[in-house]
């Protein structure tokens, strides 16, 4: 625990819940495929950072689009909150784009700019680790004694 207060966690979880699922309902072609990536709301409940990434977004971090959008659906998204979790106080809403997919995207560039970026085909199934040879499927308990009792 990063030393918040337990319900201050809850809330954020709440909070990211409520606003994925309100979100979807919103029927607005400038919001392709985003995501509620985080929440941090204020101990004192008054305002609430969301986190979100869109995979449809450019690359560059640009975000001009998103942000304005999200501005615009911004009392829509606060009044799903009041709603829907009945807190003291309803947080203001404000949106930030997720470091994180531009930091990917640098990194891959440098990567691929020095010649060490991974193709596709180059990197092992979703959740497998990369093959090291014949007979790894039986290889249960990494001790290779197969068909030894």
């Amino acid at each position: 625990m990063s030393g918040r207060p337990p319900r201050v966690a809850r809330v954020n979880q709440a909070l990211r819940e409520v606003l994925a699922d309100e979100l979807e309902l919103i029927d607005d072609e400038r919001l392709p495929l985003l995501t509620v990536t985080g929440v941090a709301v204020d101990p004192d409940l008054r305002r609430a950072t969301v986190w979100f990434a869109s995979l449809a977004g450019p690359p560059d971090g640009d975000h001009g689009t998103e942000l304005e959008t999200l501005g615009e659906h911004r009392s829509r998204l606060q009044a799903a909150v009041a709603r829907q979790l009945h807190l003291k106080r309803t947080p203001e809403l404000r949106f930030v784009p997720d470091p994180a997919r531009t930091a990917a995207t640098r990194v891959e560039d440098i990567l691929r700019t020095l010649g060490l970026g991974a193709t596709t085909n180059d990197r092992p199934a979703a959740g497998r680790p990369e093959s090291t040879g014949a007979g790894d499927e039986d290889d249960v308990d990494g001790d290779r004694t197969r068909g030894v009792t």
